[in-house]
């Protein structure tokens, strides 16, 4: 934060007090004081001008210098003037803040000081001044009050040629600071007013300025000639900068207007086009169903005739030799390749099945050497490791800044309400209309605060057996100077004191208060760099740190800037944060738990308290983790339970524990499991760290994939009859030629797909897709072994009337019927043919368009980011300050323009295309970020930036004060020390005026960035730019720098995506108007929360990525896994699509926005829709019956039950379990994509899908049909195919 001292004005008038007035009305032409008498009464230390009414005097030779330095136009003939060389000194030392501040416009500059200059030394005097009131002196007659006579054309010109002067250190502008009230409201008689009033604590003398543009009580106004802002000197002084004088700059900047909605006869554009399509492709599908409907009727056709009989080429009782006539190439390969697939799973499952023991004893090898990585198992909770890649441009910015300036500092934050009722309005003193004071600036309630911040401050932690207290983690700018710690609080106008709060300053008579904590607080938060209160008793209201506390830091609630009606207080804690420092860090994280510990063990029935702090949001994320842990094992448990009980068939209830396969089952559950192990272990083995989304999403997804290969394993078994002569392992090796080659399609998919997934750019979701196609792998590989054997065993026990569990037991042998479940009954007999009407299907077809649709007009409609408050517990406190934070605060996060190293700012052209004051470019950087605040509503960038490269300009002027060295030790002098030695740092020549250059530039930089402001030089840069420029080769280069300003205050995530856009945008231009390119450096914005949102400006482009190179790898593997059947692979992949489609659809209605969180969702839909697409294909691509309705019918019959048992219901009852979690993430991005995903899939899988086979499916692979018939003909199998 930019820290700086700068101080009031009033110091400046104060300056000119140095005046005086006449005792009686004399001739024109002659002096009204001369010289210096009496020590003011009103402020001790300053003195009365002695009371003269002669003509001008000669100066003395030794106050040439002077008086050509401040007031050059009475350097003529001898010189005569009204002033001694005292009184030039005087008047130079109380002119060095308004030096400081306005003379980066030399025409403001100039005309204040052709004011003060008439004031102090006009030979004509007598024209425009009169003493009113006079004391005895000593040494003469003191002039203790004077009317100044002031033109009101001058008075309003030169108010007008400052009035929109900036204070690049305070983001202000510099009327704010030495008008004695916010710029806005500063006119040209109150500044005046304000500079002449003896109770700012510099004016030493009463002075009654008179503004009026005719002459009068015999007085002519002091009208001299001014200049406009946009006017150069006689001097050659330039005109001041369009940041300094909106004269210069044309006309205010206009953002471009909103793209207007893409509309069609006022309706939205994609949903007119998409309902639009849909009406024609009903209009054209129905017609065509309809035509074929009558076509087939004319000629007596259908295509539901018997399979037996029939004369198709694809009937299993046709030729053989016209199958094989007529197989194509493509056919034959796609043949012998399916052939080879079955023929060596089934060997090896009748190897798994003979030899169990060594099959399961090489499994658990391998699950346990895999797992012990476990060992090195490292989570990750670090939201910039989960969210931001370490190659991404935000990151590289993000090390780059915390490299040469520091990490930004870390955040303790509170927001203070309070139930109590308003006090009683201000009544200033002596005139003005009552101030209303909002609740939380009752007295009485910040005493009560300033207690609770005086706690906190003493508090103590322990780390590594150290104590922690916060002055050894806290931001100290000045240190070691001033060790206080910046605390940003409202209390810090009143130095963080109960005795300073409670100063009172009564009138005379004791029966009016001329001043309080309310008239104060007023002048702090329009002068919040002063050191010094207009009012008695005249109390600093720069924070105790040595750097201004700006009221919309620490105020909340208020209209425009009213911060009197503020209804909350702000306090902020900045701690230091440390680079690659865990020592350091682990300080900072004990204070801040022992900070939480306080604040939520903190009683004030009167103070309602909103909280966070650094640490707070990965607090609770790990505790959000932990609290969801019961629902997620309950979802699992349940999971778990129904798996153990469904993959049983009970045959009748006397042989429920025979025929159940609950050891059977969580067998499976265990391998699922172990896969999921050996993936985390084998990543952890390779220092890949795990995040929770990977430890919690993972499982459901292994889950879903192998619980699904499970079912197809057994219920396939289960519909299955023993052939004669046929043996236990040929038959299990046998049934898995037959579904191992559809679980290797939809397994090795998922894994490509997941594995071409982690091309994303985005860490977390890089990661999941890594563990979870390692995972799905390693489940298929141990299913395919450990599982089968596993069967084997379990069907030797159940064949010898074991019971499950206790296989010790044995039931008596009994006369069992052999039948198949009612699932699969229910599918053969009722949904399969059902769904495959005539009549259903084109209702089927016509419903899904619709919803495909729709979701497609819904895409463009999903917002993109995440809602902070859904990361955290509906119970956490974090949610109440987000809620604070947007209800109350009215500024943003700072933003840091930064120029990397290899800026030349030794040459004059180097400065020009930075700086912002007199001279610089127009397209500057310190310009053009100046200009995009004018429009702070389209850029977010609310303020002016704060810009060291001005403040050293003016700094280092020969005028100022500030710029001093020893001249025999060459050591810097600050402007408070007092030493004949120390000389200025650059010549009072026309050469010295300028900006310095070459080694004069690095000379006395480094002095400048150490110097600490004070009240003879506020512009000293240690506190407000100690960090912001990184001095290079021992201090004798510039290397990167930055210059801050501030966001404007951001509540949604489009808020924050549109500030980040809009701050790259502007550094881009930046870099191309300094002509930067192809130099090596260029300029970039950097903001703490750019690495957090920066997804989101490529969110929609890695999303497509993601589903598109998942779909791509989905369609090769299945191409080929299918028999190189192109269509088959084509309509897997247009029905995966629609799911993903319809996803977004329901995103849409849902409220569920596009992230990270969800686009790992998303990528895990496309690997479960594989599982809901896949077995229903292939079953139908390898089915012999004649027609694409049959086969389709039986695809559904044999393979439905299995998808809608293994995925479907395992997956449901675990989905609901997840609606009761505490975490709004869980509810949102889990529990209801996850209901989303499994209801779609099924719907697409189940539904859809079979109708779409059975009206565009691939025809039958005929030599796969010959195959089959050579198989089966002849044997008992053969009646099998007929159901």
């Amino acid at each position: 934060m930019g820290l700086s001292v700068e101080k009031h004005s009033f110091f400046l008038l104060s300056l000119i007090i140095v005046l005086s007035g006449t005792h009686q009305w004399v001739e024109a032409q002659h002096c009204v004081w001369y010289g210096e008498c009496g020590e003011s009464t009103a402020v001790p230390g300053k003195k009365y001008n002695c009371n003269y009414t002669g003509p001008a005097i000669p100066l003395p030779e030794e106050g040439h210098q002077l008086l050509v330095e401040l007031c050059p136009g009475f350097d003529y003939e001898n010189r005569s003037v009204c002033c001694d060389v005292q009184q030039l000194r005087t008047l130079k030392a109380s002119l060095q803040v308004p030096l400081q501040f306005l003379s980066r416009c030399p025409a403001c500059f100039q005309n204040l000081m052709n004011f003060f200059c008439e004031l102090t030394c006009s030979p004509r005097q007598s024209d425009f001044l009169n003493g009113t009131d006079f004391s005895p002196a000593p040494n003469g007659t003191n002039v203790v009050e004077a009317s100044y006579y002031i033109g009101l054309t001058f008075a309003n010109a030169m108010y007008n040629a400052c009035r929109d002067v900036q204070a690049p250190s305070s983001n202000v502008k510099a009327l704010s600071l030495l008008c004695g009230k916010e710029a806005s409201e500063c006119t040209p008689t109150n500044w005046i007013q304000y500079m002449f009033d003896i109770n700012n604590g510099q004016t030493p003398f009463a002075i009654d300025p008179v503004m009026s543009d005719s002459p009068s009580a015999g007085m002519n106004p002091m009208n001299n000639r001014t200049f406009a802002c946009s006017e150069g000197l006689d001097d050659g002084s330039g005109p001041c900068s369009c940041q300094d004088c909106s004269l210069t700059c044309g006309p205010k900047p206009v953002p471009p207007p909103l793209p207007p909605p893409w509309t069609i006869l006022g309706l939205d554009a994609m949903n007119v086009i998409m309902w639009i399509s849909y009406s024609a492709f009903l209009l054209v599908f129905m017609g065509g169903v309809l035509g074929a409907w009558c076509y087939r009727k004319r000629t007596i056709m259908s295509e539901y005739g018997p399979i037996l009989g029939s004369n198709n080429a694809h009937s299993l009782n046709s030729d053989a030799g016209d199958l094989a006539s007529e197989a194509s190439c493509c056919e034959t390969l796609g043949e012998r390749f399916e052939n080879a697939l079955r023929l060596a799973f089934t060997r090896w499952g009748s190897l798994c099945v003979q030899r169990p023991l060594p099959v399961m004893l090489s499994g658990l090898v391998l699950v346990s050497a895999c797992s012990a990585g476990l060992y090195h198992m490292r989570i990750t909770t670090d939201p910039v490791e989960l969210w931001s890649s370490p190659g991404s441009q935000a990151r590289q910015e993000k090390d780059y800044f915390d490299t040469h300036f520091g990490p930004f500092f870390r955040t303790e934050q509170l927001i203070i309400t309070t139930s109590l009722p308003p006090g009683d309005p201000f009544s200033p003193y002596p005139t003005g209309d009552d101030v209303p004071f909002g609740a939380p600036l009752r007295i009485d309630v910040l005493h009560q605060i300033l207690d609770l911040q005086t706690d906190i401050e003493n508090l103590e932690a322990s780390h590594g057996g150290e104590k922690v207290t916060l002055k050894d983690i806290c931001l100290s700018p000045l240190a070691p100077y001033n060790s206080n710690c910046t605390i940003l609080s409202v209390l810090n106008y009143y130095q963080n004191s109960h005795e300073v709060l409670d100063h009172v300053v009564w009138t005379e008579d004791m029966f009016f208060v001329e001043s309080d904590y309310h008239s104060h607080f007023l002048y702090c938060v329009s002068a919040p760099a002063s050191l010094n209160d207009t009012s008695k008793p005249h109390d600093p209201c720069l924070g105790t740190y040595g750097g201004p506390v700006f009221p919309w830091l620490v105020l909340g609630g208020y209209d425009a800037n009213n911060y009197n009606n503020a209804s909350a207080l702000v306090i902020t804690f900045p701690v230091n944060n440390y680079h690659n420092d865990s020592e350091r860090v682990g300080k900072a994280r004990a204070w801040e738990k022992e900070f939480i510990r306080f604040i939520q063990n903190y009683s004030n029935p009167n103070l309602t308290i909103a909280y966070s702090s650094e640490r707070s949001i990965e607090d609770e994320i790990n505790r959000e983790s932990n609290s969801d842990l019961g629902t997620v094992v309950l979802s699992y448990c349940i999971m778990f339970l129904y798996i153990s009980l469904a993959l049983g068939h009970i045959q009748s209830f006397r042989r429920v524990l025979v025929d159940s396969k609950i050891s059977l089952g969580i067998a499976g559950i265990l391998i699922v499991l172990s896969s999921v192990a050996c993936s985390l272990g084998i990543f952890s083995y390779a220092g890949v760290p795990l995040t929770l989304i990977v430890i919690e999403v993972i499982p459901f997804l292994v889950l879903a994939v192998g619980v699904d290969n499970i079912f197809i394993i057994v219920q396939t078994y289960q519909r299955d009859e023993r052939m004669p002569q046929e043996e236990l392992h040929q038959q299990i090796g046998r049934i898995l030629g037959e579904v191992a080659p559809s679980m290797l399609l939809s397994s090795f998919s998922e894994a490509v797909a997941f594995f071409l997934g982690a091309l994303s750019s985005m860490p977390a979701v890089r990661t999941f897709s890594l563990f979870a196609g390692l995972a799905i792998l390693i489940d298929f590989l141990l299913q395919i072994s450990c599982f089968v054997s596993l069967l084997g065993l379990d069907v030797k026990r159940q064949e010898s009337n074991r019971l499950d569990i206790l296989c010790c037991a044995k039931l008596p042998e009994g006369q069992e019927t052999r039948t198949d479940s009612i699932l699969f009954r229910f599918f053969k007999k009722v949904y399969a043919p059902f769904v495959l009407k005539e009549w259903v299907r084109p209702l089927v077809v016509a419903l899904f368009v619709g919803i495909l649709s729709f979701s497609i007009a819904a895409i463009n409609k999903v917002e993109v980011g995440l809602d902070q408050t859904l990361s955290m517990p509906d119970d956490s406190y974090v949610q109440n300050y987000f809620g604070n934070l947007t209800e109350y605060l009215h500024t943003g996060a700072p933003v840091y323009f930064v120029v990397e190293e290899g800026h030349d700012y030794r040459t004059s052209a180097g400065q020009n295309s930075v700086c912002g004051g007199v001279g610089c470019n127009n397209d500057s950087l310190v310009q053009q970020v100046y200009t995009a605040s004018l429009i702070s509503n389209y850029t977010k960038i609310g303020f002016t930036p704060s810009s060291w490269l001005d403040d050293y300009f003016d700094w280092v002027k020969p005028q100022s004060s500030c710029c001093r060295y020893n001249n025999a030790t060459g050591g810097f002098c600050n402007a408070s020390v007092v030493e004949q030695l120390c000389v200025p740092c650059r010549p009072m020549t026309p050469s010295g005026k300028q900006r310095p250059t070459a080694d004069d530039f690095m000379r006395f930089l480094p002095m400048f960035l150490s110097d600490n402001p004070n009240v003879n030089c506020g512009k000293g840069g240690h506190a407000a730019y100690g960090t912001a420029v990184d001095l290079t080769g021992n201090a004798t280069n510039v290397g990167a720098t930055y210059f801050m300003t501030y966001h404007t205050i951001l509540t949604t995530s489009p808020d924050f995506i549109s500030a980040m856009k809009m701050a790259r945008v502007l550094a881009d231009n930046i870099t191309r108007t300094m002509g930067l390119g192809g130099k090596g450096y260029r300029v970039f914005p950097y903001s703490v929360f750019y690495v957090f949102y920066e997804q989101y400006l490529t969110i929609i482009y890695d999303t497509a990525l993601s589903l598109c190179v998942s779909l791509a790898s989905i369609f090769v593997v299945s191409t080929v896994l299918l028999g190189f059947e192109l269509w088959s692979a084509v309509l897997v992949c247009l029905t995966i699509a629609m799911i993903l489609v319809n996803m977004f659809g329901v995103m849409w209605l849902w409220g569920i926005s596009l992230n990270a969180v969800s686009l790992v969702n998303l990528v895990m839909c496309c690997g479960i829709s594989v599982e809901f697409c896949s077995h229903i294909v292939r079953a139908f691509s390898v089915s012999t019956q004649s027609t694409r309705v049959e086969r389709a019918e039986e695809a559904l019959a044999n393979m439905g039950s299995s998808v809608f048992s293994g995925i479907t219901l395992t997956k449901f009852g675990g989905i609901l379990i997840l609606a009761l979690s505490k975490s709004q993430i869980f509810q949102v991005f889990y529990f209801r994509m996850y209901l989303a995903m499994v209801l779609l899939g099924a719907s697409h899988g189940l539904l859809f899908l079979p109708v779409l086979l059975s009206y565009a499916g691939p025809t039958a692979n005929r030599a796969k049909v010959m195959a089959a018939r050579k198989r089966v003909v002849g044997t008992e199998r053969e009646r099998l195919l007929n159901f």
